[in-house]
């Protein structure tokens, strides 16, 4: 049994014609000629061609390059602009197609070629492969995501219809828009459903309807379909340039291609999808019936309403005017005078009892003045000075006799304890603080009675009656000043004293002598020895150490 006919097959070679003689020497250029008419004499005119596309290209010009290649051999082949812009689906590196057209040679290189007419993808039809790739394109762009769809209006005043005029889309469109919506104005934009140039005819009439929109008078609503079809018959509405033409449009778009079977790519870029012509129409208008009935239902239920409400206000109505402010408004006049009177003769009786008041008061007020005498009592307030004064000093007396003690006690421990060099140093110190606290209750002292100068100066310059208050604020003033004076200066001095003594306890010898040291003092007088010069032969001196004393005789000093 013979296996199947190779696509080429020599015995089909057409024509028969007999091979020319050869010379018997040839040039490349007489050669690559021969093989050029030799081929076209003898192949046939029509070649298919299966392989797999690689190297493929695309200049500016148009034309397409690529390779078929199989697991053995490959081929160029050339694809002109003209057969290249009726592709219908994209071509890439990889894929398997079937290319219909002739093999020819290259005179200028002596290159065998293949010019491709016609591309088709293998396994799959070229307009389905091309659908899915325009499809799946411009879905990575976003043309088909929810967000971009635009709301269809409830009732639209006014609607275009782009299809074919002599169609029956169109009779079904218009003949339901005149059964459910026959108030609705319709604008008819005539175009090529199919075939070469319907696309671009259906993107420019939906970009014109938009651009005249207000001129034809606010279209609110587009209609873009048409009836059912193969696959080639609606390949206009897959087109890419009809997608982005919808997608672009400010008026909103119902698509409407076909069958309900049959989805397109403008179905999916389009604002509201209808499976048919038809449902387009019911999709774009409401039944106008059904309206008016709701709109009638909708004015009953207001007329009752309104109903409901009137009565209710008759109802109020009658009874103001039953009322007897209604039938003598003067009576409420008369009335609310007659308050008023009361009112204003309350305020009278209240006014005259607060005046006598207040008189009362104020002559309260100048028999108590007139019973001051202003000089009494600037003595009075010069008296609390001079007595704030005396508690100054004796504060501060009693705070330098203190000091005094604790530094006499401190004189007596470090005469008992101490060195005689140190318990010098801390006398003196003791001695500038007495002096500095004597210096202090003496400024103190001058500024009280410079204070109590300018006083009795300035209380001979103001009146008697302002003389009393400004010299009782100013004592008072004083009397807060020289007690705040003092606090502080005791408790400046306060702290000073504990820091001395807690400096001379740190320094004392007990802490020496425990360290294993002693002190040597005059048995008679007691004075403290610190060199060999203040001792005779046979003085007795008396040792302290830190277990107890005892009592030595000085043979003869060192």
């Amino acid at each position: 049994m013979a296996g199947p006919r190779p696509i080429f097959d020599p015995d089909r070679m057409k024509g028969g014609a007999a091979t020319p003689a050869l010379p018997k020497t040839l040039t490349p250029s007489q050669l690559n000629a021969f093989v050029k008419r030799v081929l076209g004499d003898h192949l046939p005119g029509t070649i298919h061609l299966v392989g797999e596309i690689s190297n493929l290209a695309r200049p500016a010009s148009g034309h397409v390059y690529l390779t078929l290649k199989d697991e053995r051999s490959e081929v160029r082949c050339v694809m002109w602009r003209s057969a290249a812009q009726t592709l219908k689906f994209q071509l890439n590196d990889g894929q398997e197609v079937i290319a219909t057209g002739f093999v020819d040679v290259y005179e200028p290189r002596g290159q065998l070629q293949f010019y491709a007419q016609k591309i088709e993808p293998r396994g799959v039809g070229s307009l389905e492969l091309a659908f899915r790739q325009l499809r799946d394109r411009l879905a990575k762009e976003g043309l088909f995501e929810p967000g971009h769809k635009k709301p269809i209006p409830r009732f639209p005043r006014r609607l275009a219809i782009v299809t074919s005029a002599t169609g029956a889309a169109l009779h079904d469109i218009l003949q339901t828009l005149r059964r459910r919506y026959p108030c609705v104005d319709v604008l008819i934009d005539s175009v090529r459903v199919q075939g070469e140039g319907a696309a671009k005819e259906i993107a420019a009439a939906v970009n014109r309807l938009n651009r005249h929109s207000k001129a034809l008078g606010k279209i609110d609503l587009l209609i873009v379909g048409r009836g059912g079809g193969s696959l080639e018959d609606l390949w206009a509405f897959n087109e890419e340039v009809v997608a982005r033409a919808i997608y672009a449009s400010g008026i909103p778009v119902i698509s409407a291609v076909g069958h309900e079977v049959d989805v397109t790519i403008a179905d999916l870029v389009a604002d509201l999808r209808a499976p048919t012509p038809t449902a387009a129409a019911e999709l774009a208008v409401p039944v106008l019936s059904e309206v008016l009935e709701t709109l009638n239902t909708a004015a009953s239920r207001l007329r009752r309403a309104t109903g409901n409400l009137v009565d209710r206000q008759s109802a109020r109505l009658q009874a103001a005017a039953a009322s007897p402010w209604l039938r003598d408004p003067l009576a409420l006049v008369r009335q609310q005078a007659q308050r008023l009177d009361e009112t204003a003769a309350r305020l009278q009786l209240v006014g005259a009892q607060i005046l006598a008041s207040r008189k009362h008061r104020l002559h309260d007020l100048q028999l108590r003045l007139a019973g001051v005498q202003p000089r009494a009592l600037a003595h009075r307030r010069q008296r609390q000075v001079e007595d704030l004064a005396a508690r100054l000093r004796w504060q501060t007396v009693r705070l330098l006799d203190a000091a005094r003690q604790k530094l006499h006690a401190d004189e007596i421990r470090l005469h008992d304890r101490h060195p005689r060099s140190l318990l010098g140093r801390h006398q003196e110190r003791q001695r500038e603080i007495a002096a500095r606290l004597h210096r202090a209750m003496q400024g103190l002292m001058r500024t009280a009675s410079h204070a109590l100068r300018q006083h009795d100066h300035a209380f001979l310059a103001v009146s008697s009656r302002r003389r009393v208050a400004i010299e009782g604020g100013k004592v008072e003033q004083l009397e807060r000043q020289l007690q705040r004076t003092v606090l502080h200066r005791l408790a400046l001095a306060g702290p000073r004293l504990d820091a001395l003594e807690s400096r001379i306890e740190a320094t004392s010898h007990h802490k020496t002598l425990a360290r294993g040291f002693s002190l040597t003092r005059d048995a008679a007088t007691g004075r403290i020895i610190v060199a060999a010069d203040q001792v005779a032969p046979g003085q007795q001196v008396v040792t302290q150490t830190a277990e107890g004393d005892f009592t030595s005789k000085v043979i003869a000093p060192d």
